[in-house]
């Protein structure tokens, strides 16, 4: 009788670079599958048609003269659907073993359940990725417009796919500690609450605030990119350790004990904690300071240029729109009488006093003679308001003096502001607060604030803007000197303007 000895195999670990090229291949595998959930394709589809309207929409108005450190934050709010579609499908992918009945099954294959953890949260990169690509065209197509100012921020522009990232490491997370098909909804309505009730809490504190992948602080006025006190290279961090923290915490939970996961899991907490610490405090004292310098003291920090024989001073970030003021004061000018044709005009930039970015600022009138103030926005009904500006400096010699105008100025300068526009009656329109052409409305002016205009001053003014433009030019030149003194009442310059006399006294409290 023989013995047969039989010598056991030894089971056949894969080398580090089979293991990593496992984990891509179901990473891969994955994202496809992810891709083809019909929550994913649905909001997908949403997210891009929702960026094509925009860049689809006409290059004309404000949209024509983006300021790019704003922009740079509207891509932020976009992808938020997408995300937690994302973190769901992701928690559903990474389950279904668990859901199939065959997880002790998967435990006996080479590939570890650590490693497939790592693969389920790697699956969300080509999202990421496409994000990305969409964040770039955005930015890309406001940054070509030649009437584009300012200059956008790379850790802004991050957040974006950040966010997309950080959703699925959540989701595999919540997977591995808490198995269930309901987790993502729970977890997602959980993390509102607390939010809200943090914000009513807190204040809507800074460091708080910060805490949310996403804080658009969009809807107020631009202000120079160097007073936008925004930590977002701190947020990038934040988000970027808080992504590797969250990956790593799931890969412990699922059975992975290497020194080099511990070693990436704890510089991803120290990261998460540095973002933290540098996003958390609000506004310098220094920052405060240059803001209150750059509000009080525009002159220190802009940019003056002489075009046509008037000054024009912008801060830097918008020192390319000095042509189109230019033009605005020009063409006002040009219907002008007396030492107003030729007179030298100062077009000052200014900013009110910034305290958050979410508020729209009305800026103080200037005393100054020849000075006309100009805001940080530009396209659309801000062009008419400029030459509303331009107009009634022409006429009262400032700003200041212009403030308590009822009488024949007030209409002298808004024939001089809506005469060479290209649609002047609708252009007046949308000029006064209640978007009429009838009774007593205030005009906005481009200081954020407005001009009062009584109801008889509306009827001369829609009576000049039907006659004859050159003829109604010639009357304003020729009587130069009382249409624009204080002294004459709306019923007179009517008369010496050649139309209709309006009936009744103007009521400048309506206006």
């Amino acid at each position: 009788m023989t013995t047969a000895l039989v010598t056991p195999e030894t089971p056949v670990t894969p080398g580090p670079g089979r293991r990593t090229a496992s984990v891509l291949a179901l990473a891969v595998f994955e994202a496809r599958q992810l891709a083809l959930q019909i929550p994913m394709v649905v909001l997908s589809l949403l997210y891009l048609a929702y960026v094509g309207y925009q860049l689809a929409g006409p290059d004309e108005g404000m949209d024509a003269y983006p300021v790019l450190h704003d922009t740079d934050r509207t891509t932020q709010g976009g992808p938020m659907l997408l995300c937690v579609a994302l973190l769901v499908c992701v928690h559903r992918a990474a389950l279904l073993n668990r859901r199939r009945g065959v997880e002790e099954q998967f435990s006996v294959l080479v590939m570890s359940a650590p490693r497939r953890t790592l693969a389920h949260a790697l699956s969300v990169v080509p999202f990421a990725v496409g994000v990305a690509l969409v964040v770039g065209v955005q930015f890309g197509w406001a940054a070509s417009r030649p009437g584009a100012a300012g200059h956008g921020s790379l850790a802004e522009l991050a957040v974006a796919p950040l966010t997309v990232l950080l959703s699925g490491a959540v989701g595999v997370l919540l997977a591995r500690v808490l198995p269930h098909a309901a987790t993502p909804v729970l977890f997602v309505i959980a993390v509102a609450v607390l939010v809200t009730l943090l914000g009513g809490v807190t204040g809507g504190a800074h460091g708080v605030q910060w805490l949310w992948p996403t804080v658009q602080e969009n809807g107020g006025t631009p202000v120079p990119g160097d007073l936008l006190g925004r930590p977002a290279a701190w947020h990038a961090l934040y988000l970027t350790g808080l992504t590797v923290l969250v990956t790593g915490v799931a890969v412990l939970v699922a059975g992975g004990r290497t020194r080099a996961l511990k070693a990436v899991t704890a510089v991803a907490l120290a990261a998460t904690v540095a973002g933290v610490a540098g996003q958390t405090p609000g506004p310098s004292a220094a920052l405060q300071a240059a803001r209150k310098a750059e509000a009080d003291h525009p002159q220190r920090f802009q940019t003056c240029v002489d075009r046509d024989g008037s000054r024009y001073c912008a801060y830097p970030d918008w020192t390319g729109w000095t042509a189109d003021w230019a033009r605005v004061v020009r063409r006002v000018r040009a219907g002008a009488g007396g030492e107003a044709a030729t007179a030298r005009l100062t077009v000052r930039q200014r900013i009110e006093a910034v305290t958050d970015l979410t508020t729209d600022a009305t800026l103080p009138t200037s005393p100054v003679h020849g000075t006309v103030t100009v805001g940080t926005q530009w396209g659309g009904n801000r062009v008419p308001e400029l030459a509303v500006g331009v107009a009634r400096v022409l006429v009262a010699g400032s700003e200041r003096t212009a403030e308590n105008m009822c009488d024949a100025r007030t209409i002298t300068t808004l024939w001089l502001a809506l005469a060479t526009d290209p649609a002047p009656e609708n252009t007046f329109r949308h000029l006064r607060v209640d978007d009429s052409l009838s009774g007593g409305a205030a005009v906005l002016t481009p200081d954020g604030g407005s001009m009062g205009v009584t109801a008889q001053q509306t009827q001369v003014v829609r009576e000049l803007l039907r006659a004859p433009r050159a003829a109604v030019t010639s009357r304003v030149k020729a009587d130069w000197a009382d249409l624009t003194s204080a002294g004459t009442t709306t019923a007179e310059a009517a008369r010496l303007l050649g139309v209709k006399v309006p009936k009744g006294a103007d009521d400048c409290a309506s206006g």
